[in-house]
């Protein structure tokens, strides 16, 4: 998915709980379901970042030089102002973009 193009929030947003509520039945599975997804969503983000910055990587070890890479600094940036992993995920939730199931428990005879 393009995180870049979401309509999530940034900024922080106060949310009915009832409204998480309605999706499962249970708050609480309905915030383990966001907090998963969020989980895949902030490691997605970060394996995109790594990337990107890996390509400007010096592989020299000298401290004495830094060299600040203006591309590197505005990739970084951009990164920083994407919403929160836990927004993103909330959105989608909300939106019914998440894909979830419970497990089937047959009872012991």
């Amino acid at each position: 998915m393009d995180y870049k193009k979401t309509n999530a929030e940034s900024t922080t947003v106060t949310r009915d709980l009832r409204l998480m509520e309605e999706k499962t039945n249970n708050l609480y599975e309905s915030i383990s379901i966001i907090s998963k997804r969020a989980n895949q969503i902030g490691s997605e983000i970060k394996e995109e970042l790594t990337g990107k910055l890996a390509e400007f990587a010096s592989h020299t070890d000298n401290l004495e030089e830094v060299f600040e890479n203006r591309e590197q600094i505005e990739i970084s940036k951009f990164y920083e102002r994407l919403p929160k992993p836990s927004d993103i995920a909330v959105h989608e939730f909300l939106d019914d973009k998440v894909y979830y199931r419970k497990p089937v428990i047959e009872p012991i005879v």
